[in-house]
């Protein structure tokens, strides 16, 4: 276990695709409240937002004037050209992008083969270190993924580039179905230790670029982010 634990919230973002989105002045408010309640050392650490409309740009920019060092404020886009150009400039060192990884959004939502999905990914990747940015990469159904075959390439490439360019690349492990488990000895890509030992062991994640993303589709999220802080994972989301 890493000798320290963190919060990375997503209200402003996965949390608005669950509820009527949020105004402005309540995503300010909120924003305040969670700065409050994660102190200063930063246990609430950084929180995610949309750019997509004027009402989200408007709630980033406000939230950024308040100045506070923690939550800090980060982005999040799908991996293409045309989203990466509304976070390039707004002034966030880091962003999220969408890197789905399963089989069923490769082949049935993007329409690729995998080779084509990774090529893809790791465009978007690169222009955002090029421009200096953090990137933040979302495995999205990591518990439906091939772990082996297509995961653990994927990070491996990804370690590589951010090596060479001397800039931190995070990775997210999102359970988007709710599917992951907590049991030791459970069968990748299931296993939430598997998960979360397997990025550090066989990609070299550093602990604090290890972020678990659980879903409570069966009431396990609790349980799956504790097992992933325990195995190794610094932020839970």
């Amino acid at each position: 276990m890493p000798d320290s634990i963190w919060i990375t919230d997503t209200t402003f973002r996965d949390g608005q695709q669950s509820r009527v989105p949020y105004t402005v002045d309540q995503i300010v408010t909120l924003y305040e409240m969670m700065h409050r309640l994660g102190g200063p050392n930063g246990i609430i650490r950084q929180t995610e937002f949309f750019v997509y409309s004027e009402k989200d740009r408007k709630a980033l920019e406000k939230s950024m004037e308040m100045g506070f060092q923690f939550p800090e404020i980060t982005t999040w886009i799908r991996a293409t050209k045309k989203d990466f150009d509304l976070v390039k400039d707004i002034g966030i060192k880091e962003t999220g992008i969408l890197v789905s990884c399963s089989d069923y959004h490769i082949f049935k939502k993007l329409n690729m083969t995998r080779a084509q999905a990774l090529d893809h990914y790791l465009g978007v990747v690169s222009d955002a270190l090029d421009h200096g940015l953090r990137p933040r990469c979302h495995f999205e159904d990591i518990t439906r993924a091939d772990y082996y075959g297509f995961v653990l390439p994927f990070v491996n490439k990804l370690m590589e580039l951010s090596h060479q360019a001397n800039i931190p690349i995070k990775i997210r492990a999102c359970d988007t179905m709710g599917y992951g488990v907590p049991y030791p000895g459970a069968a990748l890509p299931r296993s939430v230790p598997g998960i979360v030992y397997g990025l550090q062991h066989y990609s070299d994640v550093p602990n604090d670029m290890l972020e678990w993303h659980g879903h409570n589709d069966f009431g396990k999220a609790i349980v799956n982010a504790s097992t992933a802080w325990l195995y190794g994972a610094c932020a839970v989301n």
